[in-house]
Order: structure tokens, then C-alpha cells, then sequence
């Protein structure tokens, strides 16, 4: 395993006096971790750098053809002091799946997440001590090499930032207003809709910023085949609880596998939750809805952890699930995860790693 290389900033940010009211991804810790890739010699020269501009041609690949994929993490301060990640190893093994999709050579996941936790250690006075907030990491590799041509990159980045982020519910746990998209399309199966690459959140833009017009949160995007199909929400998985079932979008190529997504399905198995994992299209929901039968519906992330949806709308449908309210299966999941994530909660299941 390489030597990481340290070079600690001379010139100190001021950090946040207030990190009860921070804004999300605006504001960067001193360091980054950064690391080159070469065609011949691999992935090298592994160092934590004093936060800065990346020297790059205008002719970077990543630039013109999108070879660009990331992560999306956080690190919580426990009331005891202690830092904790949450299931880093399944992050790097994500961002492998994401690599080998854009043609990125693999990188050492063990490598990556002891980097990671090394840079997280050095910017632990950075980690908010509010409830609810944390610090965000942000691991992404671009293609770097100066040639306008369609290849896969032979020189590469991988960079990790980190910033300090408020509770994502800072008011509460609210209910959201979800708005069904079945014009745009997002992913299909056989394309990208399974890896973090930053065209995936591109293509959803135009869908967003429509929905933000009429009021409504965030995009459920259909499959982009029929159109009837339901697969994911934004930046977001999604859930509905039918009945005694919980029902959530199978993987099949087009969604991202999500690692609350997965927590969240582990959690339920382990309270003897009848849970599902299938094709679930919109008609179904809107029944269930109409014959009072959809109890609750949410979404899984790490910005969010889990977020209700009180509001759906699909077509003339409006849908008003639990009267708008927060329901007792989502605020439990909420509970125990953001529990285990901040360590108020014993972590039976092993899925945080102290950072020392």
C-alpha cells in the first residue's frame, strides 16, 4: 500500500462560527486528497493538499465527453467526540462499479478508504458538533488527458473534498412534495442510470427545474421504455409501503443501487418487515392510493437519509399519502439509521468505522 504524502495548508480558513445554519456544498475544508493515474505506471503520487484549483488543459477530456464519476459520504461527530463513517467499503466498491462502466481503471478500495479516513482525520475540526449536521465527502475521478477525441482517458484524477453541512431537516422531519416526470428520460437499462457519473444528474436538470415551477420538491422518474414503470426519486431511491409490504424498485440497470437504499432494505428484513424488491409501476401506486391502501412512501439517501414523501402528483392524480404527515415506518428508519450514523444507537450490524 502506498505512502500518502501530507502537505498541511499555511493559510487556515476561518471556519463557520455557526453550523447550525450551513448550506449545502458551499463552503470546503482546508485539504484535499488527491492522486494521479498514468498509463503504464497506475495510480500514484497518493497526497493530502492544501484545497485549491485543479491545473488542467482546456482540452480535458472529462471536459468535452463526460469521463467523470463520483461518491457521496459523510462524517458524523458521535456526542462522545468520536468520528464515525458510515459503510465507507461500500462507497468504494460503488465507485469501482461506476469505474469500470466509464472505462476507469480500478482503484484499491482498502487504499481509498484509509485515504479517505486520513484526510477526514486531519479536517476533524471541521466536522460540525450540531445535531443533525456533519461533514460531507465528495471522492471523484475525472479524465484529465488534453485531446478532443473519444477515448478513455489515459490520465486521470482522483480527488476527494469534503464540506461542512447543516442538518438536512433543520425544522424537522416534513413530508415532501413529489412530482411524477413521464415525458423526460432519465437512465434505461443498458446506460448509465446505475453509477454515479456526473451526466446522469445532468440529464435530470430539465425535469427538475419543471417541477420546481409547479412547486413540487423533486422528480419520481419512470422507466424510459414504457413509461409506466417507477424508479427512483431525484437523488433518491424510493419507497412505498402497500398494505403490510414495503415495495421499492427492483435493480435492473437504470437505478442506482443506493447504499441507504441497501441499509434500509437489511433493516426492515432484520425486523421482520415484509419487504419487496420488483417493478412496481405508477397505476399500482396510484390504486393503492385511491383505495387507501398506501400507507407511507419515502425516499433513501445520504443527504437525506430517509425522506417522506406527503405529496405525489402523476398526471390529473394527486395523491395525499398518510394525510401529508411523516409515517411510523419512516420516522423508525430515520431514528435508527441517523442513531447508528451519529453512535447514539448501538451499531449492531457493524456498519460504522471510527476514524481515528
Amino acid at each position: 500500500m502506498q505512502e500518502i504524502k501530507v502537505e498541511l495548508t499555511k493559510n487556515p480558513k476561518e471556519k463557520p462560527q455557526d453550523d447550525s445554519n450551513l448550506s449545502f456544498g458551499t463552503i470546503f475544508t482546508d485539504h484535499m486528497f488527491v492522486m494521479n493515474y498514468d498509463a503504464g505506471e497506475g495510480w500514484h503520487d497518493a497526497r493530502i493538499v492544501p484545497y485549491g484549483p485543479i491545473p488542467m488543459e482546456p482540452s480535458a477530456m472529462c471536459l468535452h465527453y463526460g469521463q467523470s464519476v463520483f461518491e457521496g459520504m459523510k462524517a458524523y461527530r458521535t456526542p462522545d467526540d468520536r468520528i464515525l463513517l458510515f459503510r465507507p467499503e461500500k462507497n468504494m466498491a460503488r465507485l469501482n462499479r461506476s469505474n469500470d462502466r466509464l472505462c476507469i481503471p480500478q482503484i484499491d478500495e482498502a487504499f481509498a478508504q484509509k485515504a479517505i479516513e486520513k484526510l477526514v482525520s486531519i479536517e476533524k475540526d471541521w466536522i460540525p458538533k450540531t445535531e443533525g449536521a456533519s461533514l460531507y465527502i465528495r471522492p471523484f475521478i475525472i479524465g484529465i488527458d488534453p485531446h478532443v477525441g473519444v477515448h478513455p482517458a489515459e490520465h486521470l484524477l482522483f480527488i476527494v473534498i469534503c464540506c461542512p453541512v447543516g442538518a438536512y431537516y433543520p425544522e424537522g422531519l416534513n413530508p415532501v412534495k413529489i412530482y411524477v416526470e413521464d415525458n423526460y428520460v432519465r437512465a434505461v437499462r443498458g446506460g448509465m442510470g446505475y453509477v454515479k457519473t456526473a451526466g446522469n444528474y445532468a440529464a435530470s436538470l430539465k425535469a427538475q427545474d419543471e417541477a420546481e415551477k409547479q412547486n413540487y420538491t423533486q422528480v419520481l422518474w419512470l422507466d424510459g421504455i414504457e413509461r409506466k414503470y417507477i424508479e427512483e426519486v431525484g437523488t433518491m431511491n424510493v419507497f412505498f409501503v402497500i398494505d403490510d409490504e414495503v415495495v421499492t424498485p427492483s435493480l435492473q440497470g437504470s437505478i442506482l443501487p443506493g447504499i441507504t437504499r441497501m441499509s434500509t432494505i437489511e433493516m426492515l428484513k432484520e425486523w421482520g418487515v415484509k419487504v419487496s424488491e420488483r417493478r412496481i409501476s405508477i397505476q399500482e401506486v396510484a390504486d393503492a392510493a385511491k383505495d387507501g391502501r398506501l400507507k407511507e412512501a419515502f425516499g433513501t439517501g445520504t443527504a437525506a437519509v430517509i425522506s417522506p414523501i406527503g405529496h405525489l402528483k402523476w398526471e390529473d392524480h394527486i395523491m395525499v399519502i398518510n394525510n401529508g404527515e411523516i409515517g411510523p415506518l419512516s420516522q423508525k428508519l430515520y431514528d435508527t439509521l441517523t442513531g447508528i450514523q451519529w453512535g447514539k444507537l448501538e451499531d449492531k450490524l457493524h456498519w460504522t468505522v471510527e476514524v481515528k
